[in-house]
């Protein structure tokens, strides 16, 4: 399935879904959250879109665990936003805005730019060994 069909409130869940799961080796609704500012009932809401279309599930005591297909999309976003972020570092923009920018910029970015991008930042790096 395309991510780009998703939208990115639901890859922004994703993303933080992933985050906090490597953060705290779970996922609870509550965490969710307090991660993204968000109120508890647009969790909610978004868990259960999420859990309808096949990318999450929930077990009985209300811990969240991806699917294959929400880890892929989660995986693939958060890639691109530590990618990003890095890079926008690497050009000088301070941490807290590189960050910000990351996020505006992940769900956006073509596949192809991102690539040239990465290969772009690797002859960067490769230049100043």
């Amino acid at each position: 399935m395309d991510n780009r069909s998703l939208g990115k409130s639901s890859e922004d869940y994703l993303e933080a879904m992933q985050m906090l799961k490597e953060e705290k080796g779970y996922i609870r609704s509550v965490d969710i959250s307090e991660h993204l500012g968000v109120s508890k009932p647009s969790v909610s809401i978004a868990v259960k879109k999420l859990k309808e279309n096949g990318y999450l599930e929930m077990d009985h005591s209300g811990f969240i665990s991806l699917t294959p297909a929400g880890q892929e999309i989660a995986d693939r976003i958060y890639t691109r936003h530590k990618t990003l972020t890095g890079f926008f570092e690497m050009l000088g923009v301070d941490p807290k805005t590189a960050q910000a920018d990351a996020c505006l910029v992940e769900h956006d970015l073509s596949e192809e730019t991102f690539s040239a991008l990465l290969k772009y930042a690797g002859d960067i790096v490769d230049q100043n060994k």
